[in-house]
């Protein structure tokens, strides 16, 4: 019989992942409530701020979600009057998500977000260059990830 120990809560790779996940969206919950956003709004936000006018599908393979989870986030930021969607007249089941002036002038009032959070972590043991090297440990994983799940 194999040991049970491997089904120990802390013997698990993926739960540190999963609850450095929930706490650190925890700390932008405050933050985005301001700017009366929650922080799935503000991930599709962040990918139209680079780079507007982009169809559902790249905004979805950007933030790896699926369409029928983008689209509620889209239809309320919509609502919101942030994001305008446009179906195309070649083909109706491409999406074109673009930001109105609303959701372009959101932008330079959440240019203080970063800043925010990293400040939340200064006064931590963790040195910047660990959370540097962490964070692309993040994207290597994730590549890894999406290998595996494709």
């Amino acid at each position: 019989m194999e040991d049970a120990s491997v089904l120990h809560l802390k013997n698990q790779f993926c739960f540190p992942l999963y609850a450095a996940s929930r706490l650190t969206t925890k700390l932008y919950a405050p933050i985005l409530k301001a700017l009366e956003l929650t922080y799935p709004q503000y991930l599709v936000l962040m990918v139209l701020w680079e780079n507007d006018q982009q169809t559902v599908n790249a905004i979805g393979n950007c933030l790896l979600l699926e369409s029928n989870t983008l689209t509620p986030l889209l239809k309320r930021l919509e609502q919101k009057k942030l994001l305008q969607r446009t179906r195309s007249s070649k083909d109706e089941r491409v999406v074109t998500v673009a930001l109105t002036q609303k959701g372009i002038d959101l932008k330079k009032e959440a240019l203080c977000i970063p800043q925010q959070i990293t400040a939340l972590f200064e006064d931590t043991t963790l040195e910047p260059k660990n959370l540097e090297n962490f964070h692309q440990t993040l994207y290597k994983l994730i590549d890894v990830l999406k290998e595996k799940t494709a």
